[in-house]
């Protein structure tokens, strides 16, 4: 289990969510539904060690200043001098309780945020707790100063005996600290234009798309990942083969310049010699299908990633299936993935029958401006409107989920 508290940050003032395998936020524009996937971006970096523009970048957060990234509602509550993210993790069979509040004055702000107090614990016993007048004393070493814009957690990996030092907390450490903000464009995809925040494997915007997906495809056992190459067609009906491999005339125009290698799809309706198209001529559908169960399915992925925009670029019935496909391919993985969408038909492809997919709402207050999150889950008169044949979709675009613009 996984549960992220939130406070002060953009238009956030106090959610607490608690996540599944496979989580779904749907909300109009501007409730906050990206702020949510980088109040978590912030989590991960504050895990890391340091919490500044670079940090941030890296993980897809958008930067921005100490001032418009501390809430500021107009409705006369006192201002808060700190943001606070906090995470419970149910990992190894521990359990993880980690909360930082982080300081950044709004006049003359520093470059990195400042760690006003940073606590974990670990099945209910304190590992560590700092606060602006504390110094750190841990493995027998007494009084070590940390400077305040670097964090705790961090700096404890790399000191203290193995047999000493608590090993698992380590991996509460790995866990978190690869957290990122996935946000795929075409022209990257394509192999048309650099990512600017590349990762390994795969970068935010996606970069390297086909040295990962080269890794996944086995041809010769015709499979891709875990998923059998006729599942991956299934999506691709108009896609006979998928390989990875340089660029050449034959399927590419000289003024046309990519990178060393390139996705070539096999066109199942063109005639023999002219049927290969690479990811510049492609269906730009087909290369996010890739880069989603890429995500979903490839080792060095984070563990927990975000998606942005789930549903870009992809037909509503597509969708729908990938949805499907996807949730499936993160569970199998041991993965955990939180995506925003506007596509109805991508709740269609939800089973929240099964508790490790979740859908939320996300909603403003319309009197406060407070963002909240709501859990939809599956009940009696849910089930007796399916059976009325009401989808999700009609559901949610019909406002009786919530989550939906005033209009």
């Amino acid at each position: 289990m996984v549960k992220v508290t939130i406070q002060d940050f953009k238009s956030i003032h106090n959610v607490e969510i608690e996540l599944g395998s496979v989580n779904v936020m749907v909300g109009a524009n501007g409730v906050g539904k990206s702020a949510l996937l980088e109040a978590v971006g912030i989590l991960s970096a504050a895990v890391s060690g340091e919490v500044g523009d670079e940090s941030l970048l890296r993980r897809g957060v958008r930067l921005g200043t100490p001032e418009l990234y501390k809430s500021s509602f107009s409705n006369g509550e006192r201002l808060s001098n700190t943001l606070n993210v906090g995470v419970h993790l149910e990992l190894d069979e521990n359990i993880f309780d980690y909360r930082v509040h982080l300081q950044n004055p709004s006049k003359n702000p520093s470059p990195y945020w400042k760690y006003f107090s940073e606590q974990l614990e670990r099945n209910g016993e304190k590992v560590f707790g700092r606060s602006r007048a504390s110094r750190l004393q841990l493995y027998g070493i007494q009084d070590i100063d940390v400077i305040d814009e670097k964090g705790w957690l961090a700096f404890i990996q790399g000191i203290g005996p193995e047999k000493e030092s608590p090993g698992d907390v380590r991996t509460f450490y790995e866990y978190l600290r690869h957290y990122s903000i996935f946000s795929p464009t075409t022209l990257v995809l394509r192999g048309l234009a650099s990512d600017s925040t590349q990762r390994e494997p795969l970068g935010l915007l996606g970069g390297r798309l086909p040295e990962v997906v080269a890794d996944l495809l086995n041809n010769e056992k015709e499979e891709f990942g875990s998923l059998m190459m006729d599942e991956l067609l299934e999506l691709l009906d108009w896609v006979d083969a998928i390989k990875v491999g340089p660029p050449n005339k034959g399927n590419l125009s000289s003024s046309v310049s990519l990178g060393r290698q390139t996705i070539i799809f096999t066109d199942t309706f063109m005639r023999d010699n002219r049927n290969e198209l690479t990811s510049y001529d492609a269906s730009e559908g087909a290369l996010y299908v890739l880069f989603l169960l890429s995500l979903a399915m490839h080792p060095k992925t984070p563990s927990i990633f975000s998606v942005d925009n789930f549903d870009q670029a992809l037909n509503p019935r597509l969708a729908r299936k990938l949805t499907k496909v996807f949730a499936e391919k993160v569970i199998a993985h041991n993965k955990r993935a939180i995506v925003t969408t506007h596509n109805p038909l991508v709740l269609d492809g939800l089973d929240l029958e099964n508790d490790s997919i979740r859908l939320f709402t996300v909603n403003r207050d319309k009197r406060t401006g407070n963002t909240h999150v709501e859990r939809i889950i599956i009940d009696e008169n849910l089930r007796k409107l399916g059976k009325q044949g009401y989808t999700l979709s009609r559901l949610w675009l019909e406002g009786r989920l919530g989550g939906v613009p005033d209009l």
